[in-house]
């Protein structure tokens, strides 16, 4: 062997490691780059841009084609449906939500939550409930329980205590019918028409000693003088009315009647149609009159007001905190009962709302080649890096086995 060209037993495996190994990286460097056409003189350099660049489109419809026929099939989607609304997280949702509300409720600074109360109870009781009412009260058993036992409970039982007589007796005496108001009517009533009818029947119908006095003296002139009296003479009118009141004792028989007053001393038969007509007369009033009684109390009433002392109340209620978690669970498994049954439509129609396939095409068609590339690289890294040593290798097997060929063929 002529050790002088050694050179040339040595180049072959040598350079065709290097090619080997640098064409490799090329050819994958050139699926990326460049990441734009390159022109010159108005024509377009070939292998420019990259190969995935240049079907970056394409690429995007493959693997959303791949994805959505593959992995995320509308089987799969239900699996992953099922999964993430497990009753437990389901329960924890909704209790975190019904939690949120509730603190978003207590530091409303707007006020829209007590708009909104106010505005459904505005509605609730000035519209839904009248109209509500109207329709039931139109049936004869409306109401006939809850008024039969108001009417046995209450006003059947209802009977007024001696202290509460006297002070009924006392407001009626002194307030209304003083004194001067018993004179005025006095003087109102004895009009000498008036006084000209009595007389006139007294001295018709009298006999005996009462005819004598009704026709010697009659009581024309007595009754004038009465009512000349009560005008004349106001003040003493007045103290004589109310000596006569306090002689006849009339303020203890209006006492004594007034708390002898009750519906117990009446008549089963009357008892039983006061009852009957009470019920009628209810009925017949919300249906002709009730809808007009709640638009009116519906209309001066200060909703914003009860809707905020009502938020108040229920934000600070404990029977409130402790019932959310019953809330949330109960919540927890209608909603379960109902996706136990239509799930599967759910999903089939919520897959053309969400447009997966079109999400994955247009952000791999908005990703530039450079991120592209990266993410690739960031994957395969290692492989790419064992394909261009690779092709070093196989250039140097290459070239090796030339310089056999050559070592052999000299002799």
């Amino acid at each position: 062997m002529d050790w002088s060209h050694l050179w040339l037993y040595v180049s072959p495996p040598v350079l065709g490691g290097i090619i080997g190994y640098f064409t490799n990286d090329i050819a994958i460097k050139m699926l990326f780059r460049p990441y734009r056409a390159i022109y010159i003189a108005g024509r377009r350099v070939p292998f420019t841009p990259g190969l995935i660049p240049r079907n970056q489109e394409r690429l995007a419809l493959n693997i959303s084609k791949t994805i959505m026929g593959s992995l995320l099939t509308p089987q799969e989607l239900q699996n992953l449906a099922r999964r993430l609304l497990q009753t437990e997280r389901v329960q924890s949702a909704i209790l975190w939500l019904l939690r949120l509300a509730i603190e978003q409720i207590k530091t409303d600074k707007n006020e829209k939550s007590t708009k909104i109360v106010a505005g459904i109870l505005r509605d609730l009781l000035g519209e839904s409930l009248p109209r509500l009412l109207k329709v039931l009260a139109r049936r004869e058993d409306f109401l006939e329980a809850q008024i039969n036992q108001i009417f046995d409970q209450i006003l059947l039982e209802f009977q007024l205590s001696e202290e509460q007589a006297t002070r009924l007796a006392d407001w009626l005496l002194q307030i209304v019918l003083p004194p001067d108001l018993l004179r005025q009517t006095i003087v109102d009533f004895l009009t000498d028409r008036t006084i000209q009818i009595i007389d006139e029947g007294f001295r018709e119908k009298t006999s005996g000693t009462y005819w004598v006095v009704a026709n010697l003296f009659g009581l024309r002139n007595t009754l004038t003088r009465l009512r000349t009296f009560c005008l004349d003479e106001k003040e003493a009118a007045n103290s004589r009315l109310q000596e006569l009141t306090q002689d006849l004792q009339i303020r203890d028989r209006i006492r004594k009647l007034l708390q002898n007053l009750s519906l117990q001393n009446l008549p089963m038969g009357t008892v039983r149609q006061l009852r009957k007509t009470t019920r009628e007369s209810v009925r017949h009033y919300l249906q002709n009159s009730g809808s007009d009684f709640l638009q009116g109390l519906t209309d001066s009433v200060d909703w914003e007001n009860i809707a905020v002392v009502l938020l108040n109340r229920v934000s600070a209620s404990p029977v409130v905190s402790t019932s959310l978690e019953v809330m949330s669970q109960e919540l927890a498994l209608i909603l379960e009962k109902y996706l136990e049954k239509d799930l599967e439509a759910i999903v089939a129609q919520a897959i053309p709302i969400l447009s997966i396939d079109e999400v994955i095409v247009d952000r791999v068609k908005s990703t530039s080649p450079a991120d592209l590339e990266a993410a690739i690289e960031g994957i395969v890294k290692n492989e790419l890096q064992a394909i261009v040593t690779l092709g070093g290798v196989l250039g140097f097997v290459i070239g090796l086995l030339q310089t056999v060929f050559l070592i052999l063929s000299q002799y």
